[in-house]
Parts: C-alpha cells; sequence; structure tokens
C-alpha cells in the first residue's frame, strides 16, 4: 500500500457517493448565481468583462466548502477505528496525511475547472472580444493556491478529533480566522499607521489579493508553501501521538 492508494482510496469515497459531486455543483450553482442572476452583484450591472465578482466571492464559499470535504478524512477514521488498521500498514504517517491531502486537491480542481466556462462567457459577451488573460489566470493560480491552504487546515483540524460535524465547525473557524482576521485587525485605529501593513501582510487575503493581480511574486509562494508545510507537519505530529 502506497501513498497513491490512499489517494484513490479517498477519491473513490468521494465520488461512490454524492459528496464529490454535489462539492462541484453547489460551488458553480452559488458562483452562477452571484455573478449572473442577482441584482448589484452581477457582471451585467457591473459593466464590465471581468471575472473579479467571481474571485472576490470563491474564498468565502471555499472557506465552507474545503472544511466539509475535509471533515471526515481522519475524524471518520478515529470514529470506526479504521485508522489502526492503517497503521498496520507500510506506510509512513506522511505517506498517509500526503495521500489525503493529494485526494482532497484533486477533488478541489474538479470544483475550479469547470468555473473556466466563466471565463469563455465573459470573453464572448465582451464588446471588444478580449479579456486580461494574465490577470484572470494569476487569480486562477490564487484561487488554487487558497483552496489548498485551506485544505491544508481543514485536514490539520480533522486530526484533532474523531467527530466529523467538530472538524467542520473549527476548520471553517480557523479557516476564516486566517483568512479575514489579519485584515480585520489591521483596521484597528491603534495599528493605522504604524504595523497596519504588517499585520495585513500576514494575512492569507493579502497574498491571495497579490497573486490575482497577475504577478507571480516567489515571496507569496512562500508564504502559500509555508502555511501547507506547517498545517500537514502538525497533522503528522498529531498521527504519531495517537
Amino acid at each position: 500500500m502506497s501513498m497513491l492508494s490512499i489517494c484513490k482510496k479517498e477519491l473513490h469515497q468521494f465520488f461512490s457517493s454524492l459528496t464529490g459531486y454535489i462539492s462541484i455543483i453547489l460551488f458553480l450553482l452559488v458562483n452562477g448565481i452571484f455573478l449572473f442572476v442577482l441584482k448589484d452583484s452581477n457582471i451585467f450591472d457591473f459593466g464590465y468583462a471581468s471575472l473579479d465578482k467571481f474571485f472576490e466571492l470563491s474564498p468565502w464559499i471555499l472557506i465552507f466548502l474545503v472544511p466539509a470535504l475535509t471533515m471526515r478524512s481522519l475524524a471518520e477514521e478515529f470514529k470506526t477505528g479504521t485508522f489502526e488498521i492503517l497503521q498496520t500498514k507500510p506506510l509512513s504517517r506522511w505517506q498517509i496525511v500526503a495521500g489525503k491531502y493529494a485526494a482532497v486537491l484533486v477533488v478541489l480542481l474538479f470544483v475550479i475547472v469547470p468555473t473556466f466556462i466563466y471565463v469563455f462567457t465573459i470573453k464572448n459577451l465582451s464588446s471588444s472580444g478580449s479579456i486580461d488573460t494574465g490577470g484572470i489566470t494569476g487569480s486562477y493560480i490564487g484561487l488554487f493556491l487558497l483552496a489548498a491552504v485551506f485544505a491544508a487546515i481543514s485536514l490539520c483540524c480533522s486530526s484533532f478529533t474523531n467527530n466529523a460535524v467538530v472538524a467542520f465547525l473549527v476548520s471553517a473557524f480557523v479557516c476564516l480566522l486566517l483568512y479575514f482576521g489579519f485584515n480585520a485587525v489591521s483596521k484597528l485605529p491603534v495599528f493605522q499607521g504604524k504595523a497596519d501593513y504588517y499585520i495585513e501582510m500576514a494575512g492569507i487575503d493579502f497574498h491571495y489579493r497579490s497573486v490575482s493581480r497577475g504577478l507571480l511574486d516567489s515571496r507569496d509562494l512562500l508564504y502559500f508553501l509555508s502555511f501547507i508545510f506547517l498545517f500537514l507537519l502538525i497533522t503528522v505530529q498529531n498521527l504519531r501521538k495517537r
């Protein structure tokens, strides 16, 4: 048994039930309603051939969607006792965590890739027939990196409990806190004109917006990769304690 086997097993569980399909449909449906139906948020009212509204809304959906995808990853293993069976296999803790994490990333790709249809829609609606390809490409890279960070955080939270609901709630809260919390704190009057920029820079939102401008800065990439590694490392340490 290998990391790839763990990944395949997780993907089979996602798509043998409605979980994987519902995730894809919900992500597309909610974004579609906001982009093309609801007043004041749809692109027709915006008046520009841009997907900015999509990339502003998607992180908030992912904050709840990603924890929903990962809440059973480890919590259910602990609850049913199958984690003990996994421990008898010739697998390291890193292989178990990496296999489960890779499976979540594949599902997230299946969630994000169908939204490419929005790009073609916007391009066809544009009066000039062109769009800011560089900016949209950067935004998609940023969106996937953001989803990858949320997946690492949520998998980590799932390793602390054998209750999937608790794992979901804690994951959503931590994702929300790390995404928006630093930005909110930086706007407090006591930090204005002093440490506000550095506090904001510590948050995920700052680096997501930076990548979304279409410029791939190595500092932003290092930030996302460091966050992912940190939470996966904590997950592995949790499994060792068990």
